[in-house]
């Protein structure tokens, strides 16, 4: 089991987050998950940097953390080709230190440029399309690519690591998680939901690492934790599909005005509690997921930082 750090590009801005990477490296966790969005979920967080720059800064600042996007969607607003780019410089930069996160995202972040928003099974197809493709560009050889959803001609990558790039795919449903067994080198998801995991495991992913994220919100008092979650990050309580249809922010907070304090924290660990946060932990552990991604939400980082050193992490 690994303990990580999530990188919330929609709370923080990209100086805060070079900075709390180093951060999670020196208190000893192993790796950290970056999110890759063009809008926040709602206006109240407030941020979204360019992931790839930040990335940048996160290779400069850190020497062991692993980093992972979690996750980019290499099919609507950024062509494929350009993400393997993208990917295999930051590889580059963080030798043997870097994963892709990919998933078929979100309306709220690609319909930005003016495509349509496709249905998931089109979306699905278009996800292990780019895949193929980002994997054959990482060759290195010249890439002529015509595909049903994407095309590329004469296309090489000159910079790119050694080896390969590992993949991981993001699921929350059973066909997504069929094409992450398939497809990828690993599975990414949000909740602890055990038949996620099975389809994974029948479907080629036996074996493989399984990423998910776990959201808690420290603070002196649970009280305070649970306003700040709430504040913050409602959309945690917004559950179905909704969250993969709704094209911007503004819609996040109508739907966030039906959630309410007890719906965040049914989800959320929340306050000042080692063993609170131990057991938010243990559910994901016990799903059978081997890398946790801790999101602590709101803007008491520091004050975290300092709990999951003292008072979490020792007891793990």
């Amino acid at each position: 089991m690994q303990i990580g750090y999530k990188l919330s590009s929609e709370e923080h801005g990209p100086s805060d987050l070079v900075g709390y990477a180093a951060r999670a490296e020196s208190i000893g966790m192993r790796f950290a998950l970056i999110s890759d969005h063009f809008h926040p979920w709602i206006g109240r967080q407030g941020q979204s940097p360019f992931v790839w720059t930040t990335l940048g800064g996160i290779a400069q600042a850190t020497s062991s953390l692993k980093v992972g996007s979690a996750v980019t969607c290499p099919t609507i607003r950024i062509h494929p080709a350009i993400v393997a780019q993208a990917a295999a410089t930051v590889a580059v930069m963080m030798p043997n230190r870097f994963f892709l996160g990919v998933g078929t995202g979100e309306n709220l972040n690609e319909h930005v440029l003016g495509d349509k928003w496709p249905a998931v099974t089109t979306r699905l197809e278009m996800l292990e399309e780019a895949v193929a493709l980002m994997r054959e560009l990482w060759t290195g050889k010249q890439v002529s690519f015509t595909g049903t959803h994407y095309v590329t001609e004469n296309a090489r990558l000159y910079t790119r690591p050694d080896g390969p790039i590992d993949v991981m795919v993001a699921a929350s449903g059973e066909k997504a998680s069929a094409l992450a067994g398939k497809i990828g080198d690993g599975l990414m998801s949000v909740a602890p939901q055990e038949e996620v995991l099975q389809t994974f495991d029948d479907n080629g992913g036996s074996g493989k690492p399984r990423y998910a994220e776990v959201q808690v919100c420290w603070a002196e008092t649970e009280a305070d934790a649970r306003k700040v979650a709430y504040e913050w990050w409602p959309n945690v309580g917004i559950k179905g599909q909704l969250g993969q249809e709704l094209p911007l922010p503004a819609h996040f907070e109508q739907a966030a005005e039906m959630v309410t304090e007890e719906d965040v924290a049914e989800s959320v660990s929340c306050g000042p509690d080692p063993e609170v946060h131990l057991k938010g932990l243990k559910k994901f552990a016990d799903a059978g997921f081997d890398h946790l991604a801790v999101h602590q939400i709101g803007p008491h980082q520091e004050g975290f930082f300092d709990f999951y050193e003292k008072e979490v992490l020792p007891r793990l």
